[in-house]
C-alpha cells in the first residue's frame, strides 16, 4: 500500500503539464489555420476570376459592356487590376487579373490570378 502512495505523489509533479504543452502548441495551431485559410482564399479567387472571365466573354460576344459584366461577378473586396476583351477570328477572348487577398479580403494582394475565357462572336440578326 505504501508503494501505491509513493507512486501517486510522483505523478503530482506532472500536474499542469498538458496545459503547458497545449499553450506551446497554440501558435503552431493558429499558423496552420491561417495557412489553410489562405489556401481557401487562393482557390476562391481562382473561382471568382474564372466566372468573371466567362461572364465578360458572353457579354463581349453579344456586344454588351463586357467590363461591367466581368466586374459584377467579382466581390468588392477583391481587387481587379485588369480586364480586357480581344475580338478576332469570329471569337472574343476576355482576360481578367484579380489579386489574391492576404488573409482578409480587401487588405491588398499577395499575387495576381489571371483567368481567360472565350466565346463565339455573335452577329446581330436583321
Amino acid at each position: 500500500m505504501r508503494g501505491h502512495r509513493d507512486g501517486a505523489r510522483g505523478g503530482e509533479g506532472d500536474r499542469g503539464q498538458v496545459a503547458v504543452e497545449f499553450l506551446g502548441m497554440v501558435p503552431l495551431i493558429l499558423l496552420t489555420l491561417a495557412l489553410l485559410w489562405q489556401v481557401v482564399l487562393v482557390g476562391y479567387t481562382y473561382t471568382l476570376a474564372g466566372n468573371a472571365a466567362d461572364e465578360g466573354a458572353r457579354a463581349c460576344a453579344v456586344g454588351d459592356d463586357w467590363g461591367a459584366a466581368a466586374r459584377r461577378h467579382i466581390d468588392g473586396a477583391w481587387n481587379v487590376s485588369e480586364v480586357s476583351c480581344a475580338p478576332g477570328g469570329g471569337m472574343v477572348n476576355v482576360r481578367i487579373k484579380v489579386d489574391v487577398p492576404a488573409l482578409v479580403p480587401g487588405l491588398g494582394g499577395l499575387f495576381p490570378v489571371t483567368a481567360e475565357a472565350g466565346a463565339v462572336q455573335e452577329e446581330p440578326t436583321p
